[in-house]
């Protein structure tokens, strides 16, 4: 079966398990049997169907696998299933200690997607970006290769090559990359003193001891006569959901800051004490598709509680509790069993936070099926970060911080609906303008 037809045939069947995901869904509310086994009745009649009457005799080996991984995307872009062996292999190697290349990923398209690369990691020095796919690591598909499976053919001993293609937009042919995996290190925090008196802030991961280190930064900063503060948390993907908890808390003194809930998870409040909130100075957070886990919980937690703007480009969606759910084969499904939520009630994985001052510079985009495309490959090479003169997203993000937020965005911000997800409130007590310049914090 060539291509087309394969991708057909798996596409229909991601598809028709889609319809009875949804189906059964919305079964629910009215009768959940009669509604799940009408979904059912559905896919195996269209699945038989193209079994007998499609041109050729398809795999339905592969249709299955591919229905099955579509399923999984569809509600889940971190989810994996494992055959028996793979998660032997998966169990084996998940907590050894390895060399890696320094990605964090998740399934789009069907392929396996970079969701940010750690800063001086492997992946990171060849170039390898947010939104980058992976069309193939050392020779296999990516193509409903689960997302776990993926992870585990990345790691290996320091100092050994793995080689990989990627498809980035809007180059129509993937690129071949070879990685030198290493111990991956994760970045250390980054502080400086900005013009006009701003402080900056760059975590880079959020990962166990950083919001200790932030506390100290911002404190230091202040000393200095910081006047306000921008978090940078562009490209954050690597982190824990408490630590995120915890670096909101430093900049909120009450209220809710999150809560995790799930099917067979009651719902668990994390509230913010006062003890732990030690920075008073305007806050702007910048933000991008490269933020994730509990970044994103930091986010959400200081633009809803109306403490910060936040400046930059959706967030990618990913906050969540997942665990290995056992199979009788032998095999697991890798699962979000627990959703984290904003403090309106927005699940995180499913929305993103987008942002109360959107700023998004333009990428090219293309059709990955459009074969005739004639767009000259982009080669894959390293991209220093840029310079704080050259780096617009921040200069906006200056600019809200010392002159508040444009109309237009504060317009855009408290007329959307609230199913856009855009956080309530401006937060305009927290902005530096010279009527507005807060006191210093009593010791």
């Amino acid at each position: 079966m060539n291509s087309r037809a394969r991708f057909f045939v798996v596409s229909t069947s991601a598809f028709l398990v889609l319809l009875l995901l949804v189906g059964a869904h919305l079964g629910k509310s009215a009768s959940t049997e009669e509604g799940a086994y009408r979904q059912f009745k559905v896919f195996t009649d269209v699945l038989s169907r193209v079994k007998s009457e499609y041109v050729e005799e398809p795999d339905m080996k592969s249709v299955t696998l591919g229905a099955l991984n579509g399923l999984l995307e569809s509600v889940d872009p971190f989810a994996s299933y494992l055959n028996a062996e793979q998660y032997k292999q998966y169990l084996k190697e998940k907590d050894a200690s390895r060399g890696d290349v320094g990605m964090v990923l998740a399934k789009r398209y069907g392929y396996v997607g970079v969701v940010s690369a750690l800063p001086d990691s492997p992946a990171a020095k060849q170039g390898i970006s947010t939104g980058d796919l992976i069309e193939s690591i050392k020779g296999i598909a990516t193509r409903d290769m689960p997302l776990a499976y993926a992870e585990i053919l990345l790691k290996g001993q320091p100092g050994t090559d793995v080689e990989i293609s990627l498809l980035r937009m809007p180059d129509p042919e993937p690129q071949k990359v070879t990685l030198t995996r290493a111990v991956v290190l994760m970045p250390v925090l980054n502080a400086r003193m900005l013009p006009e008196q701003i402080g900056y802030i760059q975590p880079g991961s959020l990962t166990a001891g950083k919001a200790v280190e932030i506390s100290n930064a911002a404190r230091s900063l202040e000393k200095q006569g910081a006047k306000g503060l921008i978090l940078d948390l562009r490209n954050c993907a690597m982190g824990t959901p408490g630590e995120g908890i915890a670096v909101a808390n430093l900049f909120v003194g009450s209220g809710l800051l999150t809560y995790l809930e799930g099917q067979q998870q009651p719902r668990k409040d994390y509230q913010a004490e006062a003890a732990k909130a030690v920075v008073r100075l305007p806050l702007v957070v910048t933000t991008n598709s490269g933020t994730a886990d509990g970044a994103e919980i930091a986010a959400s937690a200081l633009l809803e509680s109306k403490r910060a703007e936040v400046v930059g480009g959706r967030t990618f969606g990913d906050a969540a509790v997942r665990r290995a759910i056992t199979m009788e084969d032998g095999g697991a499904l890798i699962l979000s069993v627990a959703k984290f939520y904003s403090p309106q009630g927005k699940a995180i994985q499913d929305t993103g936070v987008i942002p109360s001052v959107p700023y998004v510079e333009s990428e090219p985009t293309a059709d990955l099926e459009d074969e005739a495309a004639e767009t000259p490959p982009r080669p894959v090479t390293p991209q220093a970060p840029p310079k704080p003169e050259d780096d617009k997203l921040l200069k906006k993000a200056i600019e809200v911080l010392t002159k508040g937020p444009s109309a237009e965005a504060a317009s855009t911000r408290t007329e959307a609906p609230i199913d856009r997800n855009v956080g309530q409130g401006s937060g305009r007590d927290n902005i530096l303008t010279p009527m507005n310049v807060p006191k210093q914090p009593s010791k």
